[in-house]
């Protein structure tokens, strides 16, 4: 009888202890918070029923086949531990996965193939190189973070309801073609501080919900004027705001109504479109590129070649004082004909004869007014 009364009061415990010690629960115990107790391993009397799971800033390195059982829960935030995979059984009822700043190199199709419930997925911050995504299991997903990795080419075959896709901060340099043909409600993509020169011609023209597009911080080939023309004709047209004009000197560009100016604007940064690092908004840096970041030999305004003093410009120039020295901007209208190039204009060559004849009338001047100054000392010793 004593061994059995002991085995209920240690069975009461463990029934009451319904949230681990090191951890924080609320919503009736429905929310857990255990992030940033240097966790090692999972901790155990966690509640079957529980929505919201935080366990991130630990020490995990696996959680395969933990969490399979947890059949309620809708958020899980598993973000810098060190994670080299995802974990394998996630629970199927999941809405939200958190799995930011691990070590995670390659997402395969069996990873999230059975989450037909996921709307957000958050990858960002890891060593991804690849993924295989099933559009038609994941077709509640809304929102894709893949910032902050290592992809060369945008992934291919993302789920058709896709709203938001952030792909910045990789290694980009293309776009396959019809990579975005299936994604008719994403309205927010974020493409800028990759490595893109130029794009493939009509990319972007299936995005027909697009309304937001972030292309800074690319060295794009201006130059080159055959490849990028077209780009720069699309965002004229185009709906959507454009954040980091490629080949413009200024921030903002596209919304359609903005093509009617038809002129070239100066601006001294590309605004970061993401609050993460951005600058004051207050803080304005001197012209050296067109997107801030990465170098474009052909978008350098080079502005320390230009003298202290003014020169008067012509009809529709503005002079900017930057950094000391003085950038000339003329409006230019855009055409696929165009150079896309910017360009600089220096202060206007005087011709040599005006400038012998403008030196010539300096010096009689001067000698005039020598002649002047003594004559008037003659008089007024004279009066003395």
């Amino acid at each position: 009888m004593p061994t059995n009364l002991l085995l209920l009061l240690l069975f009461g415990v463990r029934v009451l202890a319904i949230c681990p010690p090191m951890c924080t629960c609320s919503r009736g115990h429905r929310a857990v918070d255990c992030s940033a107790r240097g966790l090692a391993i999972l901790p155990d009397s966690l509640q079957h029923n529980i929505h919201f799971l935080n366990l991130s800033h630990n020490r995990l390195q696996d959680l395969d086949g933990l969490l399979n059982h947890f059949d309620h829960l809708r958020t899980l935030d598993i973000s810098y531990n060190h994670l080299h995979h995802l974990p394998v059984g996630l629970p199927r009822a999941l809405w939200d996965i958190r799995a930011s700043g691990n070590y995670i190199r390659q997402l395969e199709k069996n990873d999230t193939a059975y989450h037909w419930n996921l709307q957000n997925l958050d990858l960002s911050h890891n060593l991804l190189e690849r993924v295989v995504l099933i559009n038609n299991t994941l077709s509640n997903l809304q929102s894709l973070n893949l910032s902050h990795n290592k992809f060369w080419t945008v992934p291919t075959n993302m789920p058709y309801n896709l709203e938001m896709v952030d792909l910045s901060h990789n290694y980009l340099l293309q776009i396959l073609p019809g990579s975005l043909d299936r994604l008719p409600k994403l309205s927010r993509f974020y493409l800028h501080a990759n490595r893109f020169t130029s794009l493939s011609i009509g990319v972007f023209s299936r995005l027909d919900g697009l309304q937001l597009l972030t292309l800074g911080d690319n060295p794009w080939a201006c130059e080159d004027e055959e490849n990028i023309n077209h780009l720069l004709t699309w965002m004229q047209q185009t709906p959507a705001k454009i954040l980091g004009c490629p080949c413009y000197t200024r921030p903002t560009c596209g919304e359609a109504h903005l093509a009617t100016r038809r002129t070239w604007h100066s601006a001294a940064f590309t605004e970061p479109p993401l609050g993460a690092g951005a600058r004051h908004p207050g803080h304005r840096a001197p012209i050296q590129v067109v997107t801030s970041g990465y170098l474009s030999k052909s978008a350098q305004l080079n502005v320390g070649q230009y003298p202290s003093a003014v020169n008067t410009s012509g009809p529709g120039e503005q002079v900017l004082n930057v950094g000391g020295g003085f950038l000339t901007s003329t409006p230019h209208s855009l055409s696929t004909q165009s150079s896309t190039t910017i360009r600089t204009r220096s202060t206007k060559k005087v011709l040599p004869s005006r400038a012998r004849s403008t030196s010539h009338q300096i010096h009689i001047c001067s000698f005039e007014t020598t002649i002047l100054s003594l004559l008037s000392t003659v008089v007024i010793l004279c009066a003395c």
